[in-house]
């Protein structure tokens, strides 16, 4: 039998005589053979499983290494692929046609879930090896989540009818007149909802806070015309899915009410109207002191274990020095203060920016009548809103939400990176006539990163691109303006002044220039020592995860997550799990 004859074999029968192999090479502790099982240009990315880390490991060299560390400790047994999981198939990934399963395994810490992409051996016609294996852990046993068979039963408040009832506990819980929490979550995003509605789970005790007035601010008072940019399917948030009659791009306001919501419906401990004003670190008992002011400015010292930092990829506004603007007489606002443009009908409006945000202003602000003018700063990557969503095409596939995720993340740095470029091309193509317009008008364009489209921008960068959803076209046939920042002399009283010599008028300059990174959000309430040592946020380290994202960093007891909201519900689980080990003693804080 030759491979190709070998490759036509049903996908069910070739993953599962590949993880019997597997299995056995790894219980015998069989390190060679084990990587003999796994192509030689092939990756594993662990969540948990053997490492208490978040790790990619290419190639069989550093597969073996990571190997001969981990496996005598997690002791891995019992594979089998998962009964209810999606069965066994081929699909396309990154171009490359494979056999994809999702399996199920035990550890000495607990159950865990791993994914194969299965090719056919290029020097064994009788084998199949993996180009990608993911092992995730799924639970730590004894701890489980306290959902479904495990959900409380509610015997301790509704039969004692002398007591306290469901929202008398509730009242207290979220009060801490008597305890301080575990984990203090700082922001109320999807981020931070996400993590401590993970933790809640898990039994332990989290409050979140946050400077804004009422849940879902952060999202309520954004500009009006706002709407998600991905689609629905795409964008839960843990154990409460939106409903099936939810539209397909999201408007901000019911994202808002549906926050609030979420956290009512998940018992979430939440103190909207504080900020983290200053704290320090005890290294010999391990915990923080921390200081919040409430809104009405009282001060509350708590001592949390952890505190995790969920206010966004951003969250401190990047506010460039313009040449001459201090001279400008018109307004000055970045675009996380603008909310709608019908106070600037008639006049004339500049935004300094060209990623989304400056485009959903200037869109904004042209339907309500305002002369709009765009500053580009550098090249930027459109794509139109139906091209952007085919690098979430996995989420279109018809499979539960849970396969999704799993599948989504056994996507190591690598084979991503190779993914979006060949989506990127794909988009280009389909966007050709829109490009070639922009490019026309003297929009400078932009490929991304390597070629590699607006979801490396976004991972690297957090910005650099543009979901059409109206506003290129605008630029194409006229109706929105464009200049160069480069053509800009400096800025005076009544507007841009220009190299040529001509005054762009404006009486509203939007700065649509994007945010610091959460390093900085770290820095201005808690002081530089302890930034430093936690470091900088996002963007790929040298083995591909993003940086200090959901796993320690250089500060004991400090943590990020940031992302969207499909990023928070996956990744808000293995931050979760790694907290609640160090509660248990399993690791050390």
């Amino acid at each position: 039998m030759n491979s190709r004859d070998r490759w036509s074999n049903d996908a069910q029968t070739l993953a599962a005589q590949w993880l019997e192999s597997f299995a056995s090479a790894l219980q015998a502790n069989d390190i060679a053979q084990t990587c003999a099982l796994i192509d030689a240009d092939g990756h594993w990315r662990d969540l948990l499983a053997f490492d208490w880390n978040l790790s990619t490991h290419s190639g069989r060299e550093a597969i073996g290494v990571m190997l001969s560390r981990t496996l005598a400790g997690t002791q891995p047994k019992h594979f089998k692929l998962g009964p209810q999981r999606t069965a066994p198939r081929r699909v396309m990934r990154a171009g490359t046609e494979v056999i994809e399963a999702i399996f199920e395994f035990q550890t000495a810490v607990g159950p865990a879930n791993g994914v194969v992409r299965l090719l056919p051996a290029p020097d064994h016609p009788a084998q199949v090896r993996a180009w990608i294996v993911l092992t995730s852990l799924d639970a730590i046993a004894g701890h489980e989540e306290l959902v479904g068979q495990r959900r409380p039963s509610g015997d301790d408040y509704s039969r004692d009818f002398g007591g306290p009832n469901w929202l008398d506990k509730r009242n207290q819980a979220r009060a801490y007149e008597d305890r301080d929490p575990a984990v203090l979550v700082v922001g109320a995003g999807q981020a931070g909802l996400s993590i401590a509605a993970r933790l809640g789970q898990l039994g332990v005790d989290t409050l979140i806070i946050d400077r804004i007035a009422r849940v879902g601010d952060n999202w309520r008072n954004r500009y009006h015309s706002l709407t998600l940019h991905n689609e629905v399917h795409v964008n839960h948030l843990p154990y409460m899915p939106f409903p099936a009659s939810w539209p397909v791009f999201i408007p901000k306001d019911k994202l808002a009410n549906w926050f609030e919501s979420y956290v009512e419906n998940m018992e979430l401990n939440c103190w909207c109207g504080t900020e983290l004003t200053g704290g320090t670190w005890d290294e010999r008992e391990r915990r923080w002191t921390v200081q919040l002011r409430r809104a009405d400015g009282s001060i509350r010292t708590l001592r949390p274990r952890h505190v995790v930092f969920g206010t966004g990829v951003s969250a401190i506004p990047q506010m460039p020095k313009l040449p001459g603007l201090e001279a400008f007489a018109g307004k000055v606002l970045h675009s996380g203060n603008y909310t709608e443009g019908s106070a600037w009908k008639g006049r004339n409006a500049l935004v300094l920016g060209t990623g989304n945000s400056a485009h959903d202003v200037a869109q904004d602000l042209h339907c309500s009548g305002a002369a709009v003018t765009m500053i580009q700063r550098s090249p930027t990557h459109i794509v139109s809103i139906r091209e952007a969503q085919r690098v979430y095409s996995l989420y279109a596939e018809g499979l539960p939400l849970d396969d999704c995720d799993l599948l989504a993340t056994a996507m190591p740095y690598p084979i991503l990176h190779r993914a979006y470029q060949q989506a990127t091309a794909i988009s280009k193509q389909a966007d050709r006539a829109l490009l070639e317009g922009l490019a026309a008008r003297g929009f400078k364009l932009s490929d991304g990163i390597d070629a590699t489209g607006f979801q490396m921008l976004y991972l690297r960068r957090g910005g650099g691109y543009y979901f059409n959803v109206g506003c290129s076209d605008l630029i194409v046939d006229g109706s929105v303006g464009l200049l160069q920042y480069d053509q800009i002399e400096r800025f005076v009283r009544d507007g841009a002044l220009m190299r040529d010599g001509r005054i762009v008028p404006a009486d509203l300059l939007v700065l649509a220039t994007g945010y610091k990174n959460q390093q900085e959000v770290v820095r201005a309430s808690l002081g530089d020592s302890i930034a430093n040592r936690a470091g900088p946020a996002w963007d790929y380290d040298e083995g591909g995860e993003l940086r200090n994202m959901w796993r320690p960093t250089g500060q004991p007891g400090l943590w990020f997550t940031a992302g969207s909201l499909a990023q928070c519900r996956i990744f808000s689980k293995f931050l979760a799990l790694q907290i609640k080990a160090r509660e248990l003693g399993l690791l050390a804080i």
